[in-house]
């Protein structure tokens, strides 16, 4: 098995809220990939003394040691679990009930000899290479489909669609909103590599129309992660005119994962 992580922060004077881990238990059968893209927060404020990095660490360090020491319990559970133990950590200090409490997008998958589970929450993403070569997305899209006058603001997003039915959800202090995500397994003789990625690195694709999923994929096996982040901040670079950015960051936190796993026997 090859495993490969690169995690790049969008302003190197500014701390990385992503997370990303790779878990591969003592025992020697399956493992499990975590990554977290944590939401930047709004400059009036969270409503919590902690920052985006202390949540991201906290709740991705529970669910890397929760999806590998509950092999049995599903990724929804192991998440659910997850965000309560985080919760718990910091409810005697912060607002958990402000919008823009410390928050973040999910990407769980997990392996064993027989099977690959995911999980999905909000714009990260997980591709899924298939021994004939063909890559399937699995993607949470509720925030892309909301129509771009609703997301004009950061406080109508808040009010209207942040964790609420008919908007998007991410994990931040309800444990419930694990039942929100896209779920799901795959048998294990179809899966011949796996890419986690936070929007940071998705932005080939989904911001600048550089190739499609496949060609991203292509690039993260052939070259490595590291490729995959220097086109995009050379894209990035390159929209003076922000034809493509829009209203985005010039540059976001970049992290890539990716899992080769050896031929089936």
């Amino acid at each position: 098995m090859r495993t490969e992580l690169v995690s790049e922060p969008g302003d190197p004077s500014r701390p990385n809220e992503d997370f990303a881990g790779v878990a591969l238990p003592a025992s020697g059968q399956g493992g499990a990939v975590v990554v977290l893209d944590g939401v930047t927060p709004p400059r009036n404020g969270t409503g919590c003394v902690h920052s985006v990095p202390w949540f991201t660490a906290r709740l991705g360090g529970a669910l890397t040691e929760l999806t590998v020491s509950l092999p049995d319990v599903p990724l929804a559970d192991a998440l659910s679990v997850a965000l309560a133990r985080t919760a718990d950590a910091h409810r005697d200090t912060c607002d958990l009930s402000h919008p823009r409490t410390p928050q973040a997008t999910v990407v769980l998958a997990r392996w064993s000899p027989v099977a690959v589970e995911y999980l999905i929450l909000s714009d990260s993403a997980l591709l899924v290479e298939s021994p004939d070569g063909t890559v399937t997305p699995l993607l949470d899209d509720r925030l892309a489909r909301l129509p771009r006058s609703a997301l004009a603001t950061d406080a109508m997003v808040d009010a209207d669609l942040r964790n609420k039915e008919g908007g998007f959800f991410t994990a931040a202090a309800d444990p419930a909103v694990a039942r929100r995500a896209v779920t799901g397994t795959l048998p294990r003789s179809r899966v011949r590599a796996l890419a986690a990625l936070t929007d940071g690195a998705t932005r080939w694709v989904e911001k600048f129309g550089a190739g499609d999923w496949a060609g991203l994929m292509g690039v993260v096996r052939k070259e490595g992660g590291r490729a995959l982040v220097d086109r995009v901040r050379a894209l990035e670079l390159a929209d003076t005119d922000r034809s493509f950015l829009g209203r985005s960051k010039t540059h976001d936190d970049a992290t890539v994962v990716l899992v080769e796993f050896p031929p089936a026997a």
